[in-house]
Parts: C-alpha cells; sequence; structure tokens
C-alpha cells in the first residue's frame, strides 16, 4: 500500500464510521469517525505536511481527544433519552443540578450516575428552581419526568415528614370547606 492512498482510505473508514452512527446512535462511531475523517482529508489537502503515517496518527489521536471532548462537554444527544441504563426507581435520591429552571411544569436537570442519558425533564412541587441549583430527586415518576427539590442540606427523614405534615394540611382544609 502506498503512503498516498492511507488519507484516502482514512476518510472512507471515517465516512463509513458516521454512517454506521446514523444507524446506531449514541457516539459509539461519530468520535472516531470524525477524527479519521480529518485526518484523511488533512492528508489529501495537505500531502507534504501530512506524508508520514505517524503524522497521520498524531492528528487522529488529537481529533479524536478533541472530539470526545465537544461531545461531552455540550451533552450532543441531550434530550433523544438513547442509551438510557439506569432504571427509574434506582434514581429517587440521586442528586444533580439544574440546567434548564425547573418549574412546576418545566425544566431539565442533569442527574450524576443517571446512565448514559443523564438528562432529563423536571418538575418541582413547590415555586421554582433556577438554573444551576444542586437538586434531589424525590420521585422518579417513571422515569419520564422527575419530580426533584433543591438540595438544602436536608436528608430524605426530613423530607418525608415536611412532606406529610403538607398533606396532613391539606387534608385540614379540605375538611373545612
Amino acid at each position: 500500500m502506498a503512503v498516498e492512498t492511507l488519507p484516502l482510505l482514512l476518510v472512507i473508514g471515517g465516512v463509513a464510521l458516521m454512517v454506521m452512527e446514523a444507524f446506531a446512535p449514541g457516539a459509539h462511531f461519530v468520535v472516531i469517525g470524525t477524527a479519521l475523517t480529518v485526518a484523511g482529508v488533512l492528508g489529501i489537502l495537505l500531502p507534504t505536511v501530512f506524508a508520514a503515517p505517524i503524522a497521520l496518527a498524531v492528528v487522529v489521536l488529537v481529533v479524536g481527544g478533541v472530539s470526545l471532548w465537544v461531545y461531552r462537554h455540550f451533552d450532543i444527544y441531550e434530550g433523544t433519552d438513547e442509551g438510557q441504563t439506569e432504571g427509574s426507581a434506582g434514581l429517587r435520591g440521586k442528586t444533580g443540578y439544574v440546567v434548564e429552571r425547573v418549574t412546576e411544569r418545566d425544566g431539565r436537570v442533569k442527574i450524576e450516575g443517571g446512565g448514559f442519558s443523564s438528562r432529563y425533564a423536571a418538575r418541582t412541587r413547590n415555586g421554582a428552581i433556577e438554573e444551576g441549583t444542586e437538586i434531589i430527586v424525590t420521585d422518579p415518576g417513571g422515569g419520564n419526568v422527575l419530580t426533584v427539590e433543591p438540595l438544602d442540606g436536608r436528608d430524605d427523614i426530613d423530607r418525608e415528614l415536611e412532606r406529610e405534615r403538607d398533606d396532613e394540611g391539606d387534608d385540614e382544609r379540605d375538611g373545612e370547606a
């Protein structure tokens, strides 16, 4: 195999991996596919600079690392719920933070250790929780929409007692009407 054909093979392999990503989403192939494609294109466009296979290997490693960082930092598959690996019951008590203001009707949170796709739709029972606030999952709600509360140093027992007091207060008010 001539050195001149290596960049072309990298482009073909990279494009093939990215096409495979379309059939199996979840960033299994897109990171390495991007790295191979970029290295191949650079090898074709700048053959004097990237003539040596070692130079192309360095490009693959650098671009692969950057691609992986971009994928993880910007959560490319945000909101798709692809690859969710955690059952909803396991989310109760997990902590995370608000990525989109949470109200009684809308919002999104990111849960630490919440599976491959760790961003979830979320609601709160009282008021609103601002972006960046640390939260705890109080009700996983089947995994589709989590009920969360701000993480304020209280433990599960304190929250449960407060919830029971609120429920008793609602019952008393219902009896007065």
